[in-house]
């Protein structure tokens, strides 16, 4: 083993024992060690045991734990500090910025144990309510992550659009002879992206060509039968191209975000038949493919759809196999579309962890043209995000009955994003409760949860007459964390009995409900509201991120809350009240 390695162990235990708040002194002796040994110009592995401890820097202590490394491979103390800590606070020992002392503040006070919980607390403007974390902080930390994130291989649909449409562009600018068309999971509007893929009519030679003369090398190439026939040591990527004759991969330092770039080409007379093919999921293509053979030429996409016989599928619909038979059958719906969204519903304000003042944000909601705001504050126990008491609610609303007269008639609605407490209960009592026009009930603590501790909180939620909404239902943040285990269809039923509507949190790191679970919603008649969450007044673009994903599910803007006109939301408010007598 080499000094190095020891080196970084000792270093490494110095980090986790000062994150797990112990004894300090001696994780100042271990730091202390780890640079004499780095330091050392003989390789400890040759020096004598006796010799060992007669360095100066290595005491007793140090020493048998060298000892101990050079003979097993490893120190038993680290493994059980390592065995005691989260992988992902782990992980953020590898982001600039983050020290030991840091990284315990944000795992013991903040109880976020993943990067992308972090993020989203960064997003969310939380860190500069603790000590030691002001706003240059957290936006460096917040930079530091999303430049590790963007190099791990899998992205936000958010994180990548924009690249993907400007790269579409500058590719049918350097090849205007040729066809290029985004396809793949992009196209289906995916939340998760691993790849960006394009069909086009340029051959391999011709792709190859250009990105070795912008020097980026990492290529891959592949034939219908896997083989590879180009490309260097360190790309793995590769697969059968069963779709198209060839496909080549490029990924390196130039694309966005290290993010993998897939090329089909075909020619001209399949070049259709190659879009539609990528475009769908395995389950839809397979049982397309059984009942429509895909034999010939087609002029585009909507030729194949008319000689089936099949109502025009959008790509973002192309999910299931019974939308085939469905859509046959019955069409498809109008789906919503981001100019339907008629209001802002669940924004945060500086009355507790958002950045812009109340004002602010309803005067660029009516600028956009939107009709109302339902700003909704973090409630008490959210002492984290300066959740509001009682107090502060009582002047909170005082600024809203002064800004709803000044803005008329755009509206601001009172609303509060109540915790779900451990026992389900909501956050206030239903004195203060009363006080709201529209309660969104959400879980923000104690998130490692079994299924039956994780529905009895929220069953106990859906069932109070005061809540109106149920936020982020699972608590998932995509890439970050799974979120707690639950009944998606007893969750639907109990909020079609209570009258309570389900959102659909916009936030391109939550798009919680998952959209897999909307349609069985909208058999149960229940409303879904996509709402953005937004912690700034940019946020409030979130809502598209929303729709994108409400429509894989053929949600239409009458099915969606935040769609309702201010006089149809007015009269959903009053339906709610009536809940509470």
């Amino acid at each position: 083993m080499e000094n190095y390695v020891i080196a970084e162990n000792f270093a490494l235990l110095a980090k986790l024992m000062d994150i797990h708040g112990d004894n300090s002194f001696k994780a100042k002796s271990y730091a202390s060690a780890a640079f004499t040994i780095d330091k050392l110009p003989t390789p400890l592995a040759g020096i004598p045991a006796a010799q060992l401890f007669a360095i100066k820097g290595i005491g007793e202590s140090t020493g048998k734990k060298i000892l101990e490394l050079l003979e097993t491979g490893q120190l038993g103390i680290l493994t059980e500090y390592i065995s005691r800590t989260p992988p992902g606070i782990l992980e953020m020992m590898s982001i600039k910025g983050i020290g030991p002392k840091k990284i315990a503040t944000i795992w013991k006070e903040l109880e976020i144990e993943t990067l992308g919980e972090l993020l989203y607390a960064c997003n969310e403007n939380r860190l500069t309510l603790y000590k030691g974390f002001g706003e240059k902080t957290q936006r460096n930390i917040k930079e530091a992550i999303e430049f590790y994130m963007g190099n791990q291989g899998s992205f936000l649909y958010q994180e990548v659009i924009d690249y993907a449409e400007k790269a579409d562009t500058r590719l049918k600018k350097i090849f205007p002879e040729d066809t290029w068309l985004l396809t793949g999971d992009f196209r289906r509007q995916m939340e998760v992206i691993d790849k960006l893929e394009w069909v086009t009519t340029a051959s391999v030679d011709k792709i190859k060509n250009h990105f070795e003369k912008i020097q980026l090398l990492d290529l891959t190439v592949s034939t219908s039968g896997g083989k590879e026939i180009g490309g260097t040591e360190k790309t793995q990527r590769f697969e059968t191209a069963a779709v198209t004759p060839d496909y080549i991969d490029i990924k390196g330092t130039g694309t966005a975000q290290n993010i993998l770039l897939r090329f089909y080409t075909t020619g001209k007379d399949r070049l259709y038949t190659a879009l539609f093919r990528t475009s769908c999921s395995e389950a839809f293509l397979e049982k397309w493919e059984s009942a429509y053979p895909l034999e010939s030429d087609f002029a585009n996409e909507e030729a194949i759809f008319e000689k089936a016989g099949v109502p025009f599928i959008p790509p973002c619909l192309r999910e299931t196999a019974g939308v085939i038979d469905q859509t046959k059958s019955k069409g498809l719906p109008k789906l919503i579309e981001p100019e339907d969204i008629r209001g802002i519903i669940h924004s945060h304000s500086t009355w507790s962890d958002g950045v812009h003042p109340l004002e602010l944000m309803a005067t660029v909601a009516k600028d956009k043209g939107l009709e109302y705001l339902v700003i909704s504050d973090h409630s008490k126990t959210a002492f984290y995000a300066n959740g509001l008491t009682e107090d502060r609610i009582k002047a909170q609303h005082g600024e809203i009955a002064e800004l709803n007269q000044k803005l008329a008639p755009f509206r601001i609605f009172k609303s509060i994003e109540s915790d779900i407490l451990n026992d389900g209960n909501l956050d206030y009592s239903n004195e203060v409760l009363n006080s709201f026009d529209i309660v969104i009930a959400s879980v923000h603590s104690n998130l490692k949860m079994n299924e039956e501790k994780a529905m009895m909180r929220l069953l106990n939620a859906i069932e109070n007459p005061y809540t109106s909404i149920l936020g982020h239902m699972t608590g998932r943040l995509l890439l970050s964390r799974n979120g707690y285990p639950v009944d998606h269809k007893k969750i639907i039923d109990a909020c079609a009995a209570n009258d309570v509507v389900i959102e659909l949190n916009a936030h391109p790191r939550r798009l919680d409900i998952d959209w897999h679970w909307i349609g069985y919603a909208l058999d149960k008649n229940v409303l879904i509201s996509i709402d953005p969450d937004a912690h700034a007044v940019e946020g409030f673009d979130d809502c598209r991120y929303g729709v994108y994903a409400a429509q894989k599910a053929g949600l239409t803007k009458e099915q969606n809350l935040s769609s309702f006109s201010l006089r149809d939301f007015e009269a959903f408010v009053e339906r709610q009240k009536k809940k509470r007598q």
